[in-house]
């Protein structure tokens, strides 16, 4: 038994997600988690909201509540959401705990004491009506290059250039409207990066097992242009980590918080503290999984995130945990993916445009959103969600394949023989060469779920499902047993197991829906098959089982309809 650490990216506290950031980091990621359980490894599945920074600032202002009320709400939005959608996450933190606070601080004198933090003068955009510093993004105005009259003052979102805010036409302040702006002197501390470049460089050379995704981008921000930069980690909030020295006052750096990219990370590290300060243990506990001088060292961590925040993960992040000096752990893999468009265009939570995650589950249940979006995983390429492919996936997966499989044999198993595993007759050339098909498959599938290929899992877990359709409409019990009851019997017996089997084998991917089936089979045995033949004979003649509830319903035509129109957004 192996120990796995796996963390997926940090969703940020200002909303409810939509189903692109789902399929980026939290749903792959639980995937994996529950699949590295199911084979008996130890598992610490860590996620938290990401809570500090100028957007929640601001959500909380459009909400008229404090931000530290705010950010609690919507935290346990945030968490009962992910429940909905069976994130089986070991620990779900905020990063705006009391634990985050010491250790993004800790990290900071630690990274001052080995002269990596530098302070330096900017100047910057000053609302003098807001009375605070303006982010780049938090200054609107229009475009010089196309006219847009609500260009950023990062980009332009029209017409993609890259903006200074000096650049903006008539500049005002996204938050209040303000034009009384002027721009000031002020101090920060600025990670220097760039000494740590050689050092990352051969950190990320080491992992050859890297999707090309992850090694591509890391390694265009290690290289291209000027290359890797120092970044600013402080800013001029309220609302943040103050910025300390360990936990000694960092002169010149009164009223300022450590910026959002800074502290999220360490949160992966403060999640599981406040794991086990949850449940009254000692440090040693959550040390274990992050300190390599308490026992780290054998474990392998595995970060799910969307290709934007690989730059951090890969550079920054590791700059923080190498920089430090301390035996901190390392990740191991990082499975990075591309983006979920949504039917012809871009998710748009302005516009409304696109599913976001508590409408799709009000209109479906979550087994429904998992197995399509992890079978289109976006994981060489972006995808994209369509209504009709939507529906064509659900019906003929779900519903054709699986769910009728289920339905045939349990119905006619009560029909000829009751509610109890029938017994009689013995395997014969068709049932041991599908024992040998599914041997095969079940080899591949569990190679792709090592490796997190997450649509080729599916692919072939799909394949298991269609190996016993084939061999039950190949085997027809019901034409068997006008001849042959005992031959029929041993037919149908060997379908149930199969419906064990497609429980177990597919807990990974629709949770609720394997629950029901090993209900129906009336067991609690969710051992990961090491024998298929085995397995197949383990639940035996006499053992009882009921008839379950439609797996899956077919949508209809109306419904798909519907909700494309539902979901459209106002364009």
């Amino acid at each position: 038994m192996a120990r796995h650490l796996i963390t997926s990216a940090i969703p940020y506290i200002n909303g409810i997600k939509h189903l692109g950031n789902l399929v980026g980091s939290q749903l792959p990621a639980d995937l994996y988690a529950r699949y590295l359980r199911g084979r008996g490894h130890e598992v610490m599945f860590l996620c938290a909201t990401d809570e500090h920074g100028t957007p929640s600032e601001l959500a909380a202002a459009k909400a008229g509540k404090p931000v530290a009320e705010y950010c609690a709400e919507m935290h346990d939005v945030q968490a009962e959401i992910a429940k909905g959608f069976r994130l089986s996450f070991d620990h779900f933190g905020r990063s705006s705990s009391p634990q985050n606070h010491k250790l993004t601080q800790h990290f900071a004198g630690q990274l001052a004491d080995n002269g990596l933090i530098e302070e330096v003068s900017e100047r910057q955009i000053y609302s003098v009506d807001d009375s605070r510093f303006l982010p780049d993004r938090y200054i609107e105005g229009t475009c010089p290059n196309c006219g847009y009259d609500k260009a950023r003052g990062d980009q332009c979102e029209n017409c993609t250039k890259q903006l200074d805010p000096t650049d903006l036409i008539n500049p005002r302040s996204a938050i209040s409207g303000s034009t009384n702006l002027e721009v000031r002197e002020t101090k920060h501390l600025h990670l220097r990066q760039r000494a740590m470049r050689d050092q990352l460089a051969a950190w990320i050379d080491s992992k050859t097992d890297w999707p090309v995704l992850t090694t591509s981008i890391a390694k265009k921000w290690l290289f291209d242009g000027d290359g890797l930069q120092d970044r600013g980690i402080t800013r001029d909030l309220d609302w943040g980590v103050p910025v300390k020295k360990g936990d000694q006052d960092w002169p010149g750096m009164e009223g300022k918080v450590f910026y959002v990219w800074f502290d999220a990370p360490i949160e992966y590290i403060a999640a599981a503290k406040e794991w086990a300060d949850a449940r009254g243990l000692d440090d040693a506990a959550w040390q274990r999984w992050w300190r390599n001088d308490m026992g780290a060292e054998d474990v392998r961590y595995t970060q799910f995130m969307g290709k934007d925040n690989v730059p951090f993960h890969t550079l920054s992040f590791p700059v923080t945990i190498m920089g430090s000096g301390e035996p901190w752990k390392l990740v191991d893999y990082i499975k990075s993916f591309n983006y979920l468009n949504y039917d012809g265009g871009q998710f748009s939570t302005s516009q409304g445009r696109g599913i976001f995650m508590d409408q799709a589950l009000s209109i479906l249940p979550s087994d429904y959103w998992r197995w399509w979006l992890l079978s289109h995983a976006p994981e060489t390429s972006d995808s994209e969600f369509t209504w009709d492919n939507f529906q064509m996936s659900v019906n003929k997966d779900l519903a054709d394949v699986l769910g009728n499989f289920v339905s045939r044999v349990t119905k006619f198993c009560r029909s000829k023989f009751g509610e109890v595993i029938p017994e009689g007759g013995v395997w014969g050339e068709r049932e041991n060469a599908l024992i040998a098909e599914l041997t095969q498959r079940l080899k591949a599938y569990e190679g792709f779920m090592d490796a997190m290929e997450v649509r080729k899992a599916s692919g072939e877990l799909r394949a298991i499902w269609v190996a016993g359709n084939e061999y039950l409409q190949a085997a027809g019990p019901w034409t068997t047993i006008k001849t042959d009851t005992e031959t029929a019997a041993m037919q149908t017996r060997l379908g149930l197991n199969l419906i064990r089997l497609y429980a177990v084998l597919s807990a990974p991917f629709i949770p609720d829906a394997s629950a029901s089936m090993l209900a129906a089979m009336k067991t609690e045995d969710t051992a990961w098959p090491e024998d298929i033949a085995a397995f197949l004979a383990a639940l035996p003649a006499g053992h009882a089982f009921e008839v379950p509830e439609v797996l899956f319903s077919k949508i209809t035509d109306e419904q798909r309809e519907d909700w494309q129109v539902r979901f459209a957004g106002t364009r």
